[in-house]
């Protein structure tokens, strides 16, 4: 019998090491040996997708307002990284002077054309995970780009050898079935906060093939991974970073542990 093994995903590059959606931080979890990527996707005013969480900029960078109302050049601009503590500034939101200038790669937006340039150049095998985030200005255009963009790249419908695979995901289920639709060899992942009618029996939206529960629905709902195994769906469970919780999703034999914290994961995961 095969040992028991889940795949690891750094959660926005690993958050927890290195400011969140940098190169630096995806390059890092690469490095600690992660089997694959998180990041959430948005799509500029001038139609870029671009790696970044929240609808506002004001958490993760020194810009103010919507990513949706920005172009990718005054994006480009901006400081993505000096928030963090690893780029020694004392509490998130400070931005202090230095005489050495800020490192591109743990500072700079990223784009997804750059972080799939960059997961092609490590050689080695990597799953992307992608959210699409919604609701937002430009619905169904973010799909419309996303696939657009894996075309671009060959990940669309990818060669039985090539060693990157995309996955995409989001708490819409109107996204996924889009994404079924334009690129149906592309798995996607229904996220999950709260239950939906069914779901807890084990049924998935149509284009859904993988359920994504939070951390906190599966503690509140025991049964739910045990469902949606028997239904026959993979789980990958997000976003896990104490160790109850990764002994309680290992326990339950989860496909993938979505996570702030690869290396802490990936020492636990080597000794099941």
């Amino acid at each position: 019998m095969t040992p028991y093994r889940p795949l690891v995903f750094a959660h926005r590059g690993g958050a927890d090491a290195l400011p969140e959606h940098t190169l630096a931080a995806y390059l890092k979890a690469l490095d600690e040996g992660a089997d694959g990527l998180e990041c959430d996707v948005r799509l500029t005013r001038d139609g870029h997708l671009v790696c970044v969480h929240d609808r506002r900029l004001n958490r993760t960078s020194n810009g103010r307002g919507r990513v949706s109302r920005k172009t990718l050049a005054e994006l480009d601009a901006l400081d993505f990284g000096s928030w963090h503590p690893a780029a020694g500034v004392a509490s998130p939101g400070e931005y202090l002077p230095t005489d050495d200038p800020p490192d591109p790669d743990l500072t700079r937006l990223l784009t997804l054309d750059r972080l799939l340039d960059a997961v092609r150049d490590s050689g080695r095998r990597v799953r992307l995970l992608i959210e699409t985030k919604h609701p937002t200005r430009y619905g169904a255009d973010v799909e419309r780009r996303l696939v657009e963009l894996l075309r671009k790249h060959r990940l669309d419908e990818p060669a039985p050898d090539d060693p990157v695979r995309v996955t995409v995901m989001s708490f819409a289920a109107l996204a996924l079935r889009r994404i079924r639709l334009l690129a149906p060899a592309v798995p996607t992942v229904y996220l999950l906060e709260i239950l939906p009618p069914g779901v807890g029996r084990g049924r998935l939206p149509f284009g859904a093939r993988i359920a994504g529960p939070g951390i906190g629905l599966v503690r509140a709902r025991p049964g739910l991974i045990p469902a949606l195994r028997a239904a026959g769906h993979q789980t990958y469970v997000w976003t896990v970073n104490a160790e109850a919780d990764l002994e309680l999703i290992l326990a339950q034999r989860v496909d993938g542990v979505i996570t702030d914290r690869p290396r802490f994961v990936l020492d636990r995961v080597g000794m099941t």
